[in-house]
């Protein structure tokens, strides 16, 4: 009976520490780590930078795009087009995110591309060839998006790329297909709640990321620390590199999503429309484009892809109402 009553009090206290183990503290453990490695090609900047408010003017009348066009069946597109030209090469090459969970992001498990701007851009190759899987992703910083179309190493950019008017002096863009709102990635402890509270802070963001601008202009005498990517981001977050980041509520949910500790805070700094990023020449690739949407928006198909991915957010996104210039 002693032995008996030993292997319960073991095993209650094996239960209790089982669950003390698994119980998240109010604050992440301690780095062990003196000097943490920076993320390649991280690039900060100190206050008094050049403050552009680019990103919340409009200017240009940013958010019209060209007309939809009836949409031609599945692999039959009009000879002569940006489309014919795509079905002839047998694949649609488009520049994308592996870091920016849920719109994009590489599954650990099978490898494969998943997330809302994949699901997008499948549609976008059912509607050339009637087969979403003829497509070719090509990993893009966030950076790089404008020079990757500029150089015809891809047709499309669906990278949660924000119009803007300076970009539209370089590429073309769709219909927005979703709007977004920039806000704070902060650890759960910190005493950051707000926009203010970013005063002499190191914030993080992906190098030509819209949202770099803002946080310049809202909260001028924060340190600016840009990174390739939205996962280099988070590392540094995580590793104490820097005190809050901040971008796009859906990829901050994505982020948030990866730590227990790390939660949204603060109200929106701004709203971001996110637009397919087209190469300057191929009107009739934008119309095409601007039709599928109208069509996805129609079937119930883009719903869908909201609902499978952007959940995270707790809100109901609906499409933005198109706007057309002609």
């Amino acid at each position: 009976m002693k032995i008996r009553a030993a292997v319960v009090v073991a095993l209650v206290v094996a239960t209790a520490t089982a669950c003390a183990r698994f119980t998240a503290p109010d604050s992440p453990p301690p780095l062990t780590t003196a000097n943490p490695p920076t993320p390649p090609g991280m690039v900060v900047a100190p206050p008094g930078g050049p403050v552009s408010a680019e990103a919340d003017t409009d200017d240009c009348n940013r958010l019209a795009s060209l007309r939809p066009m009836p949409l031609p069946p599945p692999g039959q597109m009009p000879p002569r087009t940006a489309m014919a030209q795509i079905a002839a090469n047998g694949r649609l090459i488009v520049g994308i995110d592996t870091g920016s969970n849920p719109f994009s992001f590489r599954d650990p498990l099978s490898g494969d591309l998943r997330g809302f701007d994949v699901d997008l851009a499948r549609e976008i190759s059912k509607a050339i060839f009637n087969d979403p899987n003829r497509i070719e992703f090509r990993v893009t910083r966030p950076a790089d998006r404008i020079h990757v179309l500029e150089s015809n190493q891809v047709d499309i950019v669906v990278k949660t790329m924000s119009i803007t008017c300076e970009r539209r002096k370089q590429i073309d863009f769709s219909s927005p297909y979703y709007v977004a709102a920039q806000r704070i990635l902060a650890v759960n402890n910190s005493k950051i709640n707000a926009a203010e509270d970013l005063a002499g802070k190191r914030v993080c963001v992906a190098n030509g990321a819209t949202s770099a601008q803002r946080v310049r202009r809202i909260v001028p005498t924060a340190t600016l620390v840009e990174t390739a990517t939205w996962a280099d981001c988070l590392v540094l977050l995580q590793q104490s590199g820097v005190d809050a980041v901040s971008t796009d509520d859906a990829i901050l949910a994505g982020l948030a999503t990866q730590d227990p500790w790390l939660h949204l805070v603060g109200p929106s700094l701004g709203e971001e429309y996110y637009g397919i990023g087209i190469r300057k020449g191929r009107d009739d690739l934008v119309r095409f484009i601007n039709a599928v949407l109208v069509t996805l928006a129609a079937n119930g198909r883009w719903r869908s892809i909201v609902d499978e991915w952007l959940s995270v957010l707790g809100t109901h996104p609906t499409l933005p109402r198109p706007v057309y210039r002609d």
